[in-house]
C-alpha cells in the first residue's frame, strides 16, 4: 500500500509529463491546423485548449487525495 506522501509525489510527476505532453501536442496541432486560420479562430481554439487540459486529470486528483 502507498502512503499518501508517495501517492502525491508520483501524481506529481505524472501531472507535470501530462502537462508537457499535452502543451507540445496542443501547440503543434494548433499551428499546423491554424496556419491560415483567422486570428478568432486561433483564439477560440487556444482559449478551449486552455481549458480542456484538467478534464482527464480528475482521476488522478482523486487517486492523489484518497486516504489523504
Amino acid at each position: 500500500m502507498m502512503t499518501a506522501h508517495t501517492r502525491k509525489a508520483l501524481g506529481c510527476l505524472v501531472l507535470i509529463a501530462y502537462l508537457g505532453l499535452y502543451a507540445a501536442a496542443a501547440a503543434t496541432l494548433g499551428g499546423l491546423v491554424l496556419a491560415h486560420a483567422p486570428r478568432w479562430a486561433a483564439l477560440v481554439y487556444y482559449a478551449v485548449a486552455g481549458i480542456v487540459w484538467v478534464a482527464p486529470l480528475k482521476p488522478l486528483f482523486a487517486w492523489m487525495n484518497r486516504g489523504a
